[in-house]
Order: C-alpha cells, then sequence, then structure tokens
C-alpha cells in the first residue's frame, strides 16, 4: 500500500494540518479548493490546488465524483478526508479503493459500521459496552418517535443516524418542543449527510463529555491514547478540550480504555478513532458514538504524548503496524484547545462574515493550527470554526495560564470572534474547579450569565484611540495644538480631547503601538484598518471610527422587508404569498456555519411577496420577503 502524493479530500485548518505532516514525511500534496476558497491557505500551502466546484459544499467538497477526477488528474495515490465533509462516509472510502487510491482511514466496513449510530449502539451492546438508553429503530413516522420518546422520558437528545459534529441533533426538555425538534433535525441531517434518519436517545443531564482516541493497524493490534475532556459545549457544539480529564483517575481511565478499544475491535476498525462517552454525576460512562476519523481536537493527546497522530494515520495506512504497544505510551503534563470561533458569544453564538483585517498566530508560543490569512475572507459556506489554540503545560493550571495569555495577544480582527469568551471562560471559577456541564453555557445563556455580556470599551481604550486617530490626522491644520476628537465604538458615540497629555504614543508599526497611559507604558495590539482603529484590550477587540456627517438609515429596521441576518443559504420557506402572517411568526429559515436561523415578521400583515427558495444562497441583508404591514 505505498503511496507519495496525497489528496486533502477538505479545506481550512485541517486541510493545513495534514499538509504540514505529509511535508515533513517527504510526502507531495494536493489541495481542492471551492471558487470561495481560490485564496485560501491550504491551497497555498498544497504543492497543487484543483478547483471543485462552486462554493455551497454540496457542489464542491461532498462531491465524491469531482475529487476522484481531481486525484487523477494529479496523479495523487492516496486520499486523507480529514474531518467532517466525507471523512465519515462509507461511500467515499469504498470509492476511493474502487479508483485505486489508498484512503487513510478505516475500512468502509468500519465506517458503515459505526457511521449509522444507531447500528453502532446496538454493536456496542453486543460488545459488553455499556450504552445510555435510547430509541434506535427503523420506523421513522412522527407518531412513532413521539410514543418512544414519551417512554424514555425527558429530557432526551433527538439525533441524526447519520450526524456528527452537532449537526441534526436536538435538546428536548419538554414534549412541547419534540415535533420541531423532530423536523429541524430531520431536515438538517438530510442536508448535511443526505440521511435524515434519526435516533432518540435519553439525555444524561449533568454530564460530562469525555473520549478516547484510539488506534488499530491492520494486524489485529489496538491502543488508546488517553482520554480528552470535551464538557465545554454550546449547543452540543464543543468549545473547549483538554487532556487529560481533570475528573478521571487512573482506575477509570483504564476502564474508559478498555471499553473504547473494546468498541474499535468490535468493528475490524483501522487508523484513528475516538469513542465518545457521556460521563453521569456518579462518573459512570456509557457510549455515545465513535467518530471514525481524526478529530478537530486531536492536538491535545498529540501534546501530553508526544506523538503526531497523522503520522500515525499515514504509517496505519501503509500497512505498517502500530508504532508503539500500550505499555509504551505515556503521558506528560496538561493541554488544553480552545476553539476560535467567527461567531458573537454576546448575541446568541450568531456566525460571522468578513475579512480577516489582523491576524498573526506566530507570535506566541503556543501552538496554533488554523487556515486563515490577513486579507482573507470568513464565508457563511461552512463551519464558523477559523483556528484552534492549543497549550501544553506541566499540569492543569499551567496550560490554563499559558492558554490566557495566547487568547489575549493573537486577536482575530475585521469581524468578531469568540476569543474574549473563550479567554473568560477559561478562568471562570467553574471551569477551573472542572464543574462543567455539557449544557452549563446553554444554561448561562438564559441566566443572564456575565461571562455573556458583551465587554464594553473601557475608558483608557477611548483614551487610547484618541491619541493614536489624532495622530493619523493629516487633514488638519498643524497650528491647532488641541481639538475635540468624537469616536464611534458599539453605537456609543464619545468626544475626546486630543491630544491628552497623560496618554503618549511612543511607537506604532501599524499592528501594534507601545503606549504610556497614566505614568505606565503597555503594549497593545492596534490595527488601523481603512477608517476603523482595531483595539485589543484583555483579549477583547474594539473597533473605533469617526462617525460618518452623513448616517446611514437602519433599513433593516423596516417591518415591511424581512432580511437576511447573515450570509448564507435558505433552509426552508414557511409562508406563501398571500398568506396572513402575526408578529414574530417565522417567514424564512436561513442555515450559515451549522446553525439554522429563523426570520420572523416584524409586525402582523399580508405576504407581498416571498422572494427566494430553500437552497438558495442569499447576502447578509437580502430581503427575503416582503410584508404589506396590518392598519
Amino acid at each position: 500500500m505505498s503511496f507519495s502524493k496525497i489528496l486533502i479530500a477538505n479545506r481550512g485548518e485541517i486541510a493545513c494540518r495534514v499538509i504540514r505532516t505529509a511535508h515533513r514525511l517527504g510526502y507531495r500534496t494536493v489541495a481542492v479548493y471551492s471558487d470561495a476558497d481560490a485564496g485560501a491557505l491550504h491551497v497555498q500551502q498544497a504543492d497543487e490546488a484543483v478547483c471543485i466546484g462552486p462554493a455551497p459544499a454540496a457542489d464542491s467538497y461532498l462531491n465524491i465524483a469531482v475529487l476522484l477526477q481531481a486525484a487523477r488528474q494529479t496523479g495523487a495515490d492516496a486520499v486523507h478526508p480529514g474531518y467532517g465533509f466525507l471523512s465519515e462516509r462509507a461511500d467515499f472510502a469504498q470509492a476511493c479503493v474502487d479508483a485505486g487510491l489508498v484512503f487513510i482511514g478505516p475500512p468502509p466496513a468500519a465506517i458503515r459500521a459505526m457511521g449509522n449510530k444507531a447500528l453502532a449502539k446496538r454493536r456496542m451492546v453486543e460488545a459488553g459496552v455499556p450504552c445510555a438508553p435510547g430509541y434506535l429503530g427503523d420506523e421513522q413516522g412522527d407518531e412513532r418517535l413521539t410514543a418512544e420518546a414519551r417512554q424514555l422520558g425527558l429530557p432526551l437528545l433527538v439525533k441524526a443516524v447519520a450526524g456528527g459534529g452537532g449537526r441534526g441533533m436536538r435538546l428536548v426538555r419538554s414534549f412541547d418542543e419534540l415535533p420541531e425538534a423532530i423536523a429541524s433535525a430531520r431536515r438538517e441531517a438530510s442536508s448535511a449527510f443526505g440521511d435524515g434518519t434519526l435516533m432518540l436517545e435519553r439525555l444524561i443531564d449533568e454530564g460530562r463529555h469525555i473520549e478516547v482516541q484510539v488506534f488499530a493497524d491492520a494486524h489485529g493490534h489496538a491502543v488508546h491514547l488517553g482520554e480528552r475532556d470535551c464538557t465545554a459545549q454550546r449547543r452540543r457544539q464543543k468549545v473547549i478540550e483538554e487532556a487529560p480529564s481533570p475528573v478521571v483517575d487512573a482506575a477509570m481511565r483504564a476502564a474508559l480504555g478498555r471499553d473504547a478499544v473494546a468498541a474499535a475491535l468490535a468493528v475490524g476498525y483501522q487508523g484513528a478513532g475516538t469513542v465518545e462517552f457521556i460521563v453521569d454525576a456518579h462518573l459512570k460512562h456509557h457510549f455515545l458514538e465513535m467518530n471514525t476519523r481524526l478529530q478537530v481536537e486531536h492536538p491535545v493527546t498529540e501534546c501530553i504524548t508526544g506523538l503526531d497522530l497523522v503520522e500515525w494515520q499515514l504509517r496505519v495506512a501503509r500497512g505498517e503496524p502500530l508504532p508503539l504497544t500500550q505499555d509504551q505510551i505515556t503521558f506528560t503534563g496538561h493541554a488544553i484547545e480552545a476553539r476560535l470561533y467567527a461567531e458573537d458569544p454576546y448575541d446568541g453564538w450568531r456566525p460571522q462574515t468578513g475579512r480577516v483585517a489582523g491576524w498573526q498566530p506566530d507570535s506566541t508560543d503556543v501552538r496554533i493550527d488554523h487556515g486563515i490569512a490577513e486579507g482573507g475572507e470568513v464565508t457563511p459556506y461552512y463551519d464558523a470554526m477559523v483556528a484552534k489554540f492549543v497549550a501544553h503545560g506541566s499540569d492543569r493550571e499551567d496550560a490554563i495560564r499559558r492558554l490566557t495569555r495566547a487568547l489575549e495577544d493573537v486577536p482575530l480582527l475585521g469581524l468578531q470572534s469568540n476569543g474574549r469568551f473563550l479567554r473568560d471562560l477559561v478562568k471562570h471559577p467553574q471551569f477551573t474547579a472542572a464543574q462543567m456541564t455539557t449544557t452549563r453555557l446553554d444554561e448561562w445563556a438564559t441566566q443572564g450569565e456575565p461571562l455573556l455580556q458583551r465587554p464594553t470599551p473601557p475608558d483608557a481604550a477611548w483614551r487610547i484611540a484618541a491619541a493614536l486617530l489624532a495622530g493619523q490626522g493629516g487633514q488638519r491644520p498643524a497650528s491647532v495644538s488641541a481639538f475635540d476628537l468624537t469616536l464611534q465604538c458599539q453605537g456609543e458615540n464619545r468626544t475626546q480631547r486630543a491630544p491628552d497629555a497623560a496618554v503618549q504614543v511612543l511607537a506604532w508599526n501599524g499592528q501594534h503601538a507601545q503606549i504610556g497611559i497614566d505614568g505606565v507604558q503597555c503594549r497593545i495590539t492596534a490595527l488601523q484598518d481603512g477608517t476603523r482603529l482595531h483595539l485589543c484590550l484583555d483579549g477583547a477587540v474594539f473597533s473605533f471610527e469617526e462617525p460618518s456627517a452623513y448616517p446611514k438609515t437602519d433599513s433593516a429596521a423596516d417591518p415591511r422587508r424581512a432580511r437576511a441576518p447573515v450570509a448564507g443559504v435558505v433552509a426552508q420557506v414557511s409562508v406563501l404569498v398571500g398568506d396572513t402572517v402575526v408578529a414574530g411568526q417565522p417567514l424564512v429559515c436561513v442555515e450559515a456555519m451549522k446553525m439554522e436561523m429563523w426570520v420572523n415578521a416584524a409586525a402582523a400583515g399580508s405576504v407581498k411577496s416571498v422572494n427566494v427558495k430553500p437552497k438558495d444562497p442569499v447576502a447578509a441583508g437580502a430581503v427575503l420577503v416582503e410584508l404589506e404591514i396590518a392598519e
């Protein structure tokens, strides 16, 4: 099973990650890209790159025929699927094998066995791996699912059997929520995976999400590389991962590892895989699912083991035995990974798109895996995760301290991200005390937790911004020694006197400024992007500009026009021309970056026009529906 050139059937940071190890080991690499990714970092880093179609994933990264053609065109003899997209599609793995390509992943039969989550749980029950109660049946009518849900009791999860990454999953705490949970989970699963089959699973409340990294080869050997704690989640999406888990002792680690290896052997697994467990308040673990691929959070395992998991994948794919036996695998220190998302955590995790104005990941000693670059675009077509900060320390406290500093020192500028939220989360008392649960962040969102309140610019930020912008005012007469400067930030206007005798700009290279303020010198990130000045203080980014003398009217506030909240793809249209609607009634659902957002009627009236249909791409602010407002 020799190979020399690897096509990476993915994009973004995981494509860059695979390229890095492949090049180190002497392999040539081929990137693929959609029209939206023509200038992406993974395209620049690969030896060759092939355009595979339009921006929507269904027309590019999920198009098996086009990917195989790219392999033929470039002479690639192996395919690495990364994670997401086609990485857990048995038909893709089989198509690669049939085309004479080495698939760097498990055999198609193992993907099939674990890819259907209902069938996987049945296999685990047979293998003696503990599982949470649920409904795994083939009968998929709403009536049967509702009856099974009532028998299981609340709370429960509605899950796509072909799902992954939180897609096609809905939490139900009231039976009133069940019909919409079934409908939306089925719709999202059909869109993302081409399979709307659902299963039900009793939710273990106050649980922790703990998973085990496993590896198996073609010679019958299987090992585990320890556990990862992925409990800090929002809307079933992981936010922070760490290894080892702060609640797992040696005996529990042995039990988790034993069951994870048994799960892998039960399906004839090969390569990298992750067995996920939910752990209850009594620290009893229950099988959730097995992800038949490399995980987003694999770097924390690499940090504590000193191993390169992509290298192990390539070696196993070549037919080599595992490099180490179980007793040769050791763990050192503690590692924490924080996922940087292009989203607004202070506005319901709303996805964000736009141009990257500033991004300097090489300015810290903490490992940052990413696939973005200054001047590049974050588009609505793919996952909102743009980077991963990974800190390794001698212990958990050491790792948290290193991670905190990196999040403060390496901000993403130009569009909203969750960077400051991540910094605050890893410093939160419940996180440092290892008291998080999988639903804690969602609970905080409804309780007004200060962690989820948008930071406001401190007085020092206004003064520093005024000092920097005043120094750029080349249009002002040199004879003017002092003047009033009006600035705008987060919807607030404030007038500052410039220059401020207590604020000195000692140096500014366009990215960082050395500031003297009230007798103290400090170094801060300060980037001027057109008319806007981005300042980063304590991990929070504040954007200042002088307000225009001709302010724009707020067309978004017009109740007659329902507009797209972000750029995305229309998932559902629930009204027709002529329909009567009431205020708050759902009109159109827009999907962007794995999130569905409903656009509701701002006032009562009737539908004058519907400008979109399902699967249409839409720009942010596009008029979706026009209404005649009732008198």
